[in-house]
């Protein structure tokens, strides 16, 4: 039976590729005008959020936000588990007024058809290189005045071995809040981890079904301001990680 749902969540995974993939070749045209003009790339946000419909239509992904809290204009750090890949399609449907850009890993680069959109309208982390890093930084903060958001997953990979088992955050966004005084978002994936787990896990869970959102109350700059940077990144471990525990207390 564990043979069975392997082989039928990896055919899964290969029709989500295949439209992933239709998609962004469709779609690539009008990426490439709005990379051809940079005066343009707050529409690739609503090309982002087109793309985030299209898979949710298409791969059966209905979401449901299930607390609300009102949205500052922003900019501010959302920070959240990081399930699975579908996290960042789910993200443009559930924040579609709050344009936003991503930090993530260089490592995503690797992927030729993810690095044209990744590299050119987000901001690749180069954890290993000091110089690209500061770089990073420098394009994070003209992205904050711009008026951007900023997304990260201070996980800093998926953590596919025990989930949805969070493990530790890494520092850098709440450095990031703490340096560039702005508030943190922090919203908690629910189910995506069975939705659509780490390709590399060829056999392992993957299926159409309902993506549940918490989206916690801002953390203001003024909570930033009086917490140090590991008191924060606890604290927003508890808030983010709480709706898990209270689903899977066996995990902690």
């Amino acid at each position: 039976m564990h043979l069975i749902k392997g082989i039928l969540s990896l055919l899964w995974k290969l029709y989500i590729g295949i439209v992933f993939c239709i998609i962004a070749v469709v779609l690539y045209p009008f990426f490439l005008i709005v990379l051809i003009s940079p005066s343009l790339k707050k529409l690739s946000f609503k090309l982002f959020i087109f793309w985030s419909w299209l898979m949710r239509i298409f791969c059966f992904y209905p979401i449901k936000k299930i607390t609300e809290t009102p949205l500052p204009d922003g900019p501010y750090i959302v920070v959240a588990n990081h399930a699975s890949y579908l996290d960042i399609f789910i993200l443009y449907s559930i924040l579609p007024k709050s344009p936003f850009v991503f930090l993530g890993k260089s490592e995503i680069l690797k992927y030729p058809i993810l690095r044209t959109y990744f590299k050119n309208l987000n901001i690749p982390v180069f954890r290993n290189d000091r110089t690209k890093a500061g770089q990073s930084y420098v394009a994070a903060t003209k992205a904050i005045k711009e008026g951007w958001s900023l997304v990260i997953f201070p996980e800093g990979t998926i953590p596919d071995d025990n989930a949805p088992r969070m493990i530790p955050f890494k520092a850098g966004a709440f450095k990031l809040a703490k340096t560039l005084d702005i508030p943190i978002l922090p919203l908690t994936f629910l189910d995506n981890y069975k939705l659509f787990s780490d390709p590399t896990n060829i056999l392992g869970p993957a299926r159409p079904g309902l993506s549940r959102i918490c989206i916690h109350p801002l953390i203001t700059r003024e909570e930033i301001r009086a917490a140090s940077i590991k008191e924060m990144s606890d604290h927003c471990f508890s808030i983010i990680s709480e709706p898990i525990m209270k689903e899977h207390p066996e995990l902690y």
